[in-house]
């Protein structure tokens, strides 16, 4: 069984140079209305940007978690991308993220897990 996540968007050409270089996935295919982005590994899901007519208007039933050991760095990486940040450092069970917007402005969560304490 293989597992993709689907993002609908205005733009996947647009898009797909965001989320491959912030995820280090690799444009596969293009069948309109779709651009497949591939993982580095196999065993990760595949993204799939779909074009759609209609604009982002509320918020995402389903995002991307993003997780990371640096948050900090990464935040400000995604942000030198094209991310806008949608939230302030959120801190809940030693976990911490935040919650950001790809250009087109479906959110997405990048985060730090808790240290484990040995």
């Amino acid at each position: 069984m293989r597992v993709a996540v689907v993002l609908d968007c205005l733009d996947p050409v647009s898009l797909a140079k965001f989320w491959s270089q912030a995820l280090g996935y690799e444009p596969s295919s293009v069948d309109e209305p779709y651009l497949a982005l591939m993982p580095p590994e196999s065993g990760q899901p595949e993204l799939l940007l779909q074009r759609v007519l209609e604009p982002k208007t509320g918020k995402n039933r389903m995002h991307i978690d993003v997780r990371v050991e640096n948050l900090d760095a990464e935040r400000e990486r995604l942000l030198e991308l094209g991310a806008t940040r949608v939230s302030e450092e959120i801190v809940e069970d030693g976990w911490r993220w935040y919650v950001m917007a790809d250009p087109e402005g479906n959110e997405f969560c990048v985060l730090k897990e808790p240290e484990l304490v040995r």
